[in-house]
């Protein structure tokens, strides 16, 4: 077996570059990434490694078009996150990004499901650390994330288990999968997705800690549970679920698509739009997955390579604003156009993009979703309207952050290599819109590529169109930034909390009151054995006579409580 290097590993034997200093680690940490991209580039499908261990096969490197299309937009968004990152040169960043990149790696390229769920739960364990070392409210919001990617890696586990005592097998999609096994890994993945109502780890999180670990954190972990639904539908079709479950799964999707963007439209705060959003974002992904066609499978994982691209961005972009001003409100703000024209610029290609403007990246792949779900009414529906809502979202966010009246801030355009980072992503928005055959041709899926209709077009400008003349009539109005105070699931799952804790307190009352009845008779009954122990001093005839008379006692109590 020739042996590939794995691209997980590039960062985690790169990991003694943080010893270095200043500028020379900066560019280590970005030739780092860079060498990752061109590993991932340079392997083949059908290429694979594995090693035994403990009598089990471990798949460590499959190679195939889902995970190499997979590994491609994670390596090349790596080096822009980056690239971005190293403007703030903070050690531990680096340290639990690059973790959190190798980890997320493995996981996409795992054969067989040991190696994933090591891989899962460390991508879980990273993520987890690099919002806790930011401190203060990131540090609680990160025992909050960690619970729930706990709850998620012990399901998988456990469908692992399952799946291994039911089939002998651990290697991914060598057999048939065993129901029960399948429906504990789809809950597990549902997890990692944010599927409402799993979902509020997300937006809790990602607006929390350092504005270079948000970028992070949008890319890998959701996109990771997208990767691995796509990787699960073949089971489903096999066992015959798949008409059924992936009904259940895309409406679900465009459930996520609708709420996500409903609770993005009300924020106040830039980063938990842009985290609702995300939620919003995977919904396409996740609805093209569950409608199970191969037009659903490739518009899903083209619109995770798209909404990688456009998606980081935009957090690059708020980012920098956070950093030159200092604000994270919408209502702080004003006017940045004229003081930071070049994250302005990407910005507006960022939005244009995920709102699916023609000529960009995003109006193709969910241009794909939306087609695939036209004979799934209620689906078509739900995806329609979340359109409309992202579209107004980041009119909302761009005209009240960079384009109304200025406020009377001191800010300067964001330093360059953030810059070149958010540049050249914006570029690749562009370029794949205008010529999209360099992602079609290595999507998961070669068939059923045919192009976006006329009426797609037509119809997508038409309402898009409508939807900007609302907002720049009467939208900027009711959309105007401030705090609604409107709650998420969070107040069911406090009351869940508060009921536990007040069925603790009154079991552990009921506890003491019965340890304490308990005490009393205890003693009760020392006390008696104490004064029986003096009685065996008696005269042995006293004693006898004292037997018979409670002999006599007993029998008498035992015949009233048959006769009663």
């Amino acid at each position: 077996m020739t042996f590939i290097f794995h691209p997980a590993f590039i960062f985690f034997l790169g990991l003694p570059l943080l010893l270095l200093k200043g500028n020379l680690r900066r560019a280590a940490v970005v030739l780092l990434a860079a060498l990752a991209v061109l590993v991932t580039f340079s392997l083949q499908p059908g290429s694979y490694y594995s090693l035994d261990f403990m009598n089990f096969n471990l798949v460590m490197l499959n190679v195939d078009s889902l995970s190499l299309f997979t590994g491609y937009i994670f390596v090349i968004i790596t080096f822009c996150a980056i690239l971005y990152a190293s403007h703030f040169d903070k050690t531990w960043i680096y340290f639990f990004a690059i973790l959190y990149a190798g980890t997320s790696l493995g996981a996409v390229f795992a054969g067989d499901f040991i190696t994933l769920i090591i891989f899962w739960e460390l991508m879980a364990i990273s993520s987890t650390a690099l919002v806790w070392i930011h401190g203060g409210e990131a540090a609680s919001a990160a025992f909050r994330y960690l619970l729930f990617h706990l709850l998620g890696g012990s399901l998988l586990l456990g469908s692992i288990a399952i799946q291994y005592f039911s089939t002998g097998s651990l290697l991914i999609g060598a057999s048939v999968m065993n129901p029960w096994a399948l429906l504990l890994m789809t809950l597990a993945v549902g997890i990692n997705l944010g599927i409402i109502p799993l979902h509020t780890w997300l937006p809790d999180t990602y607006p929390k800690p350092h504005i270079a670990s948000s970028v992070f954190l949008s890319v890998y972990t959701t996109k990771t549970a997208v990767y691995f639904l796509a990787r699960m539908a073949p089971s489903f079709a096999v066992l015959g679920a798949m008409p059924l479950v992936g009904g259940i799964i895309a409406i679900l999707g465009g459930i996520m698509a609708i709420y996500g963007v409903s609770f993005a439209l009300i924020q106040n705060n830039m980063r938990k739009l842009l985290s609702y959003h995300i939620l919003s974002q995977v919904g396409y992904m996740v609805a093209g997955i569950g409608l199970g066609t191969a037009i659903g499978l490739n518009g899903g994982m083209f619109h995770l390579f798209n909404n990688l691209l456009y998606k980081t961005l935009l957090f690059m972009c708020v980012g920098a604003v956070i950093y030159r001003t200092g604000f994270e409100k919408i209502s702080q703000l004003g006017g940045l156009w004229k003081k930071m024209p070049i994250t302005a610029i990407t910005f507006f290609i960022a939005a244009l993009a995920i709102a699916g403007i023609p000529g960009l990246n995003g109006y193709l792949s969910k241009g794909m979703v939306i087609t695939a779900s036209e004979d799934f009414t209620v689906l078509w529906l739900l995806l329609e309207i979340a359109s409309i809502g992202t579209f107004l979202s980041f009119l909302k966010l761009g005209y009240f952050v960079f384009l109304r009246k200025g406020k009377d801030l001191k800010v300067e355009e964001a330093p360059k290599t953030m810059l070149f980072a958010q540049a050249a992503i914006a570029i690749a928005c562009v370029v794949i819109g205008l010529y999209p055959a360099l992602v079609l041709g290595i999507l998961p899926v070669q068939e059923a590529l045919e192009p976006l209709s006329l009426a797609y077009l037509l119809e997508t400008t038409a309402i898009l169109g409508a939807t900007a003349i609302l907002f720049f009539t009467i939208g900027k109005k009711i959309l105007a930034p401030h705090d609604t105070g409107v709650k998420d699931f969070d107040v069911l799952y406090n009351k869940f909390g508060n009921w536990v804790l007040s069925a603790s307190a009154a079991t552990k009352e009921l506890f003491i009151g019965i340890f304490a009845a308990f005490s009393g008779w205890s003693r009760f009954l020392f006390s008696f054995g104490s004064l029986s122990g003096k009685m065996e001093d008696r005269d042995l005839n006293w004693n006898l006579m004292l037997s018979a008379i409670m002999l006599l006692f007993i029998f008498a109590l035992m015949w009233m409580v048959a006769a009663w």
